[in-house]
């Protein structure tokens, strides 16, 4: 998803198998299985015990993982909705914002879990979950589509109502207070369907991956994962579209064009980057004088399809007075090469036809920004990204340890356990990277992640995401 928790486990993980409403086929296979502890709700086979089937764990971690959630949603709901101080303090428009179609996720959840049960009662050893799974993906998109959406609006509104209504903060402190809670705010669990839907399609993927190849369960979980992939791009892209359109509206205030009429505000156009560099001027001298240079700040905008060069104003203005399209732009790395300029410096050339019509030297703070301005100016091709992860390339692999939220369009989100094989690395610690499981490249801090050593894993890695791609490319061929 595009906007997930900043750090820790979230309430459902935190509460752990014991939290749900497994009900009697619990009991079931208490005897069979062991209940795992700690993070997460992984289910262990015994020493010796052949069960057959490789992905039965990761079915019952499906199966435990959506109790939990179910857990923490009542606390959500229950706890928090169904405070009555809390309700007497909001108005009904807030209130809306602020919970959106939380009862409902949690009713469609029950739903979904009550016929996980029902198969797993039927053959505790030889259940499917995948086709469950895939009966249920238009009720998900039924409810957590718009939760998403709503994202900004429910930001929008917390952050609101703890400054502006006196109420608020009060009455929600009390609440968090309570055991139930575990010590979590109400953000965390605001946040669970936005991790859970994502999380979902993990689940289905690590099944996908433990099926026989070519066979009935591999065809089942392929197209649940295919459900469940597309829900979440529908997701991002609605959040996406949402934020990108206010982000432009916002824009459109504070840029001017100087004698120029530029529409800004376009549905096909985002912004990628900005931010402040130095741009360098020599200064004239006699020689053997050495070469001294000006410097002033200038300010790029830089969006999917141009780039805009401005001075900043008062009051937050910025005053445009250059631009170019993307494809007019030539990028060149100084930084080896220039003798006597300190600094982390890079050339930006704006072309009309071959030739250079502006260009300017400018020098960034850090050698990270140099190389993310570089990387953004002049982006690679998709097909350039997919190289990275192909199976007959081993490029340098690490795995996400810490949750991540970006926090710069050109970041990457990323939740523990994903894997991105590295593009970019900068001496002040951080890397440009293609995550394996959807091929989204961005940048990401270093101490987020470790290195993935082992040869024979980022082999594995690599072929299993290889497996990925090869069966749902096949739901769209076809048959023979």
């Amino acid at each position: 998803m595009g906007e997930r928790s900043a750090g820790g486990a979230g309430p459902d993980e935190r509460n752990g198998a014991g939290g749900g409403t497994l009900g009697p086929a619990k009991n079931q296979i208490k005897g069979a299985i062991r209940e795992g502890t700690g993070t997460g709700c992984l289910w262990r086979r015994p020493w010796g015990w052949g069960i057959p089937g490789q992905d039965l764990e990761a079915k019952f971690e499906l199966i435990t993982s959506e109790a939990s959630y179910i857990h923490s949603l009542t606390v959500a709901v229950g706890h928090f909705l169904g405070s009555t101080d809390l309700n007497e303090c909001l108005g009904a428009q807030d209130k809306q914002w602020l919970f959106s179609k939380l009862p409902e996720v949690k009713s469609t959840s029950e739903r979904f879990l009550q016929d996980l049960e029902q198969r797993l009662e039927a053959d505790v050893l030889r259940f499917s979950v995948c086709d469950v799974v895939l009966q249920h993906c238009p009720a998900f998109r039924r409810v957590y589509l718009p939760y998403v959406t709503n994202q900004a609006y429910q930001e929008r509104t917390y952050q609101r109502l703890l400054l502006e209504n006196p109420k608020f903060p009060s009455i929600l402190a009390r609440l968090e207070e309570s055991p139930v809670c575990q010590r979590l705010p109400l953000t965390s669990f605001l946040i669970l369907p936005f991790q859970r839907i994502t999380r979902l399609k993990m689940l289905v993927e690590n099944i996908l991956k433990r099926t026989a190849q070519g066979s009935q369960d591999e065809d089942m979980a392929t197209k649940a994962f295919n459900a469940l992939k597309e829900l979440v791009q529908e997701c991002n892209a609605s959040v996406q579209s949402m934020k990108r359109t206010e982000e432009l509206i916002h824009l459109s205030k504070k840029i001017h064009f100087e004698g120029k009429i530029f529409p800004l505000i376009s549905q096909a156009r985002w912004l990628v980057r900005h931010g402040e560099l130095v741009e360098l001027a020599p200064l004239p001298a006699v020689p053997p004088a050495k070469l001294k240079l000006s410097s002033k700040a200038v300010y790029l905008h830089l969006f999917n399809d141009c780039l805009l060069l401005s001075r900043r104003k008062e009051l937050g203005r910025f005053a445009v007075f250059v631009h170019a399209r993307m494809v007019e732009l030539q990028v060149r790395d100084l930084s080896l090469q220039l003798q006597g300029i300190p600094g982390h410096v890079f050339l930006l050339r704006l072309l009309h036809g071959q030739h250079a019509k502006h260009q300017f030297l400018l020098r960034a703070r850090t050698e990270s920004e140099k190389q993310r301005w570089i990387s953004a100016l002049c982006p690679s091709s998709p097909q350039e990204d997919k190289e990275v992860i192909s199976e007959g390339e081993d490029r340098p692999q690490v795995q996400c340890v810490r949750t991540y939220k970006a926090l710069q369009p050109d970041e990457l989100t990323l939740e523990k356990t994903d894997i991105l094989a590295v593009k970019t690395r900068t001496s002040d610690g951080w890397l440009e990277g293609v995550r394996l499981a959807d091929g989204e490249k961005g940048w990401v801090p270093q101490a987020y992640v470790e290195e993935i050593s082992s040869l024979s894993a980022r082999l594995r890695n690599l072929r299993e995401n290889k497996r990925i791609t090869s069966a749902t490319s096949k739901l769209g061929e076809p048959p023979a």
